[in-house]
C-alpha cells in the first residue's frame, strides 16, 4: 500500500484554508498556515465560549474514543483536528483534503454525482479494497454497501469530519480490514450551497463548531422533506445515487434541536422496538442485529446510545416523548418504503462538537462491521422484502398517539423560572444527570389512511412533470405500444383543500377521493406501472393522492382544481326547469337537498350550480384525477 502522501499535501491537509503548497513552501504560506492551525483557533475558543454561554452547562466527558485523535504532526490530521475541534473546513478545503487521499490511497476513490442549483460539484468517497472507481460498478459488489451521507442539513455536520478522519485511517491507520466484507459509500457534504453559507450565528442551539452551515439549499428548500417530490437538484442526484449503487445500509446523519439529557448519540429506525415498518424483515434485522451491536460499540468508547428523542412538551419532558413513523417525505420513511436499512442519526446539539464527531466516528466504524459480519442475514431481509407485496399499505403517520409504555430515561435536571422577556415561565437546564425511571412514549401504531394495492396505475403522457419525478425514484414504467381498452377506476377528489401558503416551493392540498370504475379506451404511449415490482409501494405511495406525501398531495396535479368552462344563468335556469320536469329522480333529490340545507335552499346561485354540476355541459374533468388504476 502507498503510505507516502502527495508532495502538494504537506502543509494544506493541517489547514483550514484553501492552499496549495510545493516541499518549500514560502514564509507567507507558512504564515498563513500557523495562522489557520493555530491563531484563528485560539480566536475561534473564545467566539465558542461567548456562543456557549446562551446554552445548558455542558457535563464533562472522556472516552474510549479520544485516542482516535491524531497527534499535532500527524500528516493526515483532518482540518477539523487541526483546528482543535473547533471548526469544521469549507467545501473547497474538504474537497481538496479528500481528493489529496484518493490520490494517495488506492482504496479510496473520489466521485461526482450531481450539481447543486448554485453548479457545486456534488462529491462522493467510495472506499473499497478493491478500489472500485464508479457508481455502476459499486451496486454490482457482492460486498453490502454502506452509504453514510452528511450534511443534508449543512449546519449538523459532525458525519463529514467523522468519515474524514474514518477514511484516513481506513487509508493509513490500520483499519483497511473494514473494507474486507463492506463497502463504504460517503457523501461528505449532500446540501453544499448551504454548506458555504456559513455563519457563527446559523445554529444557536448547537454546541460548535464555531461556523456552522445554513439548513436549506439555495433554493431555501428542506432535502429532508424533498424524497418524494425530488425537487431540487441535490435530492435528484442522491436518489439516482441510491439507485445505481444499491447501498445496504443507509445513515442519515444530523444534530438534533430539542431538550436536554445524557445521550450524546441518538438514533432511530422504523421498527425500532417492534414500532411501526414497511419493511417488517429490515426492521427486525435492524431491531435485533444492529442496535445490539452499535449500541455495544458506543458504549464501549465511552459514548451514551440512545433513542429518538421528541418530547411531547419542550417544557415539561415529564409528560414524555412521541414514537411516530416517518412520512416518506423524510429519509427514515422512505428508506424503510424502498426496502433500504435506513436509520436516522441525531447527535444531540447540547453535547460539544469533539464528542459529538467522535461519536459518530465509532457509528461509522461499527456499521461497516456489522454489516460485513452479518452481510448474508442483511441481504437475505432486503431480498425478502423487495419481494412483500401487502395488499393493504397503512400511510399518513400524523395520527394521535393510541400507545403508551414506559422506558427508562437518561435525563438532566431542570427547574422553571419567570422570565421576564417572554412573560411566562420558562425551562432552564441544570447540566445535573438524573434518571427518570418511567418516563411515559406516546407511539403512534395507527395510519391515517389504508390504502389497497391496485394491480397497475396509468398515467397520461400529459403529465410530463409527474413522469420525471417518477423515473428519478427508479420505478420501473412501461408505455403502452398500442390503444387498449380495459376496465379501469379513477378517482374524483372529494372536497380538496390546497394550502393557503406555499410549502417548500409548492402549493399543498389534502383531498378524501371518491372512486369509479368503467371501461376506458387507453391511448398508447400511456405509462403503465406495476405495483408488481420491488418499488411498488413507492409508486402507491406517490400516486394516491388521499396520502400526505403523494404527488397530487405535493401540487403535482393542481391543474384539475381549476374549471375553464362556465354556463350563465339565462341558460341554465330554463334547463334546470326542464329537468325538474322530466327527471323525478333528480327532482326528488333536489327538494331533499333544499329541505336539509337551508343556505344552499336561499342561494340562487349555488342552486343553479347545482343543475350545472348535473348536467352534460359541465367540465367532466374538473376534480377527475388524471391517473387510472387498474384492481
Amino acid at each position: 500500500m502507498n503510505t507516502q502522501f502527495p508532495a502538494k499535501a504537506e502543509f494544506p491537509l493541517r489547514s483550514t484554508l484553501s492552499l496549495s503548497f510545493s516541499r518549500q513552501p514560502d514564509r507567507f504560506s507558512c504564515l498563513l498556515w500557523l495562522l489557520a492551525c493555530w491563531i484563528f483557533p485560539l480566536f475561534a475558543v473564545l467566539g465558542t465560549d461567548e456562543m456557549a454561554a446562551n446554552l445548558p452547562p455542558v457535563l464533562p466527558w472522556s472516552g474510549a474514543s479520544e485516542k482516535l485523535i491524531v497527534a499535532a504532526d500527524e500528516a493526515w490530521i483532518t482540518p477539523t483536528e487541526a483546528s482543535g475541534f473547533v471548526e469544521t473546513p469549507s467545501y473547497q478545503v474538504t474537497m481538496q483534503w479528500l481528493e489529496n487521499l484518493a490520490k494517495a490511497s488506492p482504496m479510496i476513490k473520489l466521485v461526482p454525482f450531481g450539481l447543486t442549483a448554485e453548479g457545486r460539484e456534488l462529491r462522493a468517497v467510495i472506499a473499497t479494497r478493491e478500489g472500485i472507481d464508479n457508481l455502476e460498478q459499486l451496486g454490482q459488489s457482492p460486498k453490502p454497501t454502506i452509504l453514510a451521507q452528511a450534511g443534508i442539513h449543512a449546519g449538523e455536520i459532525d458525519g463529514k469530519d467523522a468519515g474524514m478522519m474514518l477514511l484516513r485511517d481506513i487509508g493509513f491507520r490500520g483499519k483497511a480490514h473494514l473494507l474486507d466484507h463492506a463497502n463504504l459509500l460517503f457523501i461528505p457534504i449532500l446540501n453544499a450551497d448551504g454548506h458555504e453559507r456559513i455563519s457563527r450565528w446559523n445554529r444557536p442551539n448547537q454546541r460548535g463548531p464555531l461556523h456552522q452551515g445554513w439548513r436549506t439549499t439555495a433554493q431555501n428548500l428542506n432535502l429532508n422533506r424533498d424524497y418524494m417530490k425530488a425537487q431540487a437538484p441535490e435530492m435528484q442526484a442522491l436518489l439516482r445515487l441510491i439507485t445505481v449503487s444499491k447501498p445496504a445500509l443507509y445513515l442519515d446523519i444530523h444534530v438534533t434541536d430539542g431538550v436536554d439529557y445524557q445521550y450524546d448519540i441518538t438514533y432511530g429506525f422504523h421498527g425500532d422496538r417492534d414500532s411501526f415498518a414497511w419493511s417488517p424483515q429490515i426492521a427486525k434485522w435492524l431491531d435485533q442485529i444492529y442496535r445490539p451491536g452499535l449500541d455495544r460499540s458506543l458504549k464501549v468508547a465511552g459514548h451514551i446510545p440512545g433513542p429518538l428523542v421528541f418530547a411531547l412538551d419542550k417544557s415539561d419532558l415529564n409528560k414524555g416523548i412521541v414514537d411516530v413513523p416517518y412520512n416518506p417525505r423524510f429519509s427514515t420513511g422512505y428508506g424503510d418504503l424502498i426496502h433500504l436499512p435506513t436509520i436516522l442519526v441525531e447527535n444531540h446539539s447540547l453535547k460539544p462538537f469533539r464528542q459529538r464527531v467522535l461519536g459518530t466516528y465509532i457509528l461509522l466504524e461499527a456499521s461497516l462491521e456489522l454489516a460485513g459480519k452479518n452481510a448474508i442475514s442483511l441481504q437475505s431481509a432486503m431480498k425478502q422484502d423487495r419481494a412483500y407485496r401487502p395488499e393493504m399499505i397503512g400511510m399518513n403517520w400524523s395520527e394521535p398517539a393510541d400507545t403508551q409504555f414506559t422506558m427508562e430515561f437518561l435525563g438532566m435536571a431542570s427547574e422553571e423560572y419567570f422570565s421576564p422577556a417572554s412573560g411566562r415561565n420558562e425551562v432552564r437546564w441544570l447540566g445535573e444527570p438524573i434518571t427518570i425511571p418511567q418516563l411515559k412514549v406516546h407511539r403512534v401504531t395507527q395510519p391515517g389512511v389504508q390504502i389497497l394495492r391496485p394491480r397497475a396505475y396509468y398515467l397520461p403522457i400529459t403529465s410530463r412533470e409527474v413522469i420525471e419525478v417518477i423515473k428519478s425514484h427508479g420505478i420501473v414504467m412501461e408505455p403502452l405500444k398500442e390503444p387498449v381498452t380495459l376496465e379501469l377506476e379513477s378517482y374524483r377528489l372529494v372536497n380538496p383543500v390546497v394550502a393557503p401558503r406555499p410549502n417548500e416551493g409548492r402549493q399543498t392540498m389534502t383531498t378524501q377521493v371518491q372512486a369509479v370504475s368503467q371501461k376506458r379506451n387507453v391511448p398508447a404511449g400511456t405509462l403503465k406501472i406495476s405495483t408488481d415490482q420491488p418499488l411498488g409501494s413507492l409508486a402507491m405511495a406517490l400516486l394516491e393522492p388521499a396520502h400526505i406525501d403523494s404527488l397530487a398531495a405535493w401540487g403535482f396535479f393542481n391543474e384539475i382544481l381549476q374549471r375553464t368552462e362556465y354556463i350563465e344563468g339565462y341558460a341554465i335556469a330554463p334547463l334546470a326547469e326542464k329537468l325538474l320536469k322530466e327527471n323525478s329522480a333528480l327532482k326528488a333529490e333536489f327538494e331533499a337537498r333544499l329541505a336539509s340545507d337551508p343556505a344552499f335552499a336561499k342561494d340562487a346561485t349555488a342552486r343553479l350550480q347545482w343543475f350545472y354540476e348535473k348536467s352534460p355541459y359541465f367540465d367532466q374533468k374538473y376534480l377527475q384525477y388524471p391517473v387510472w388504476i387498474e384492481r
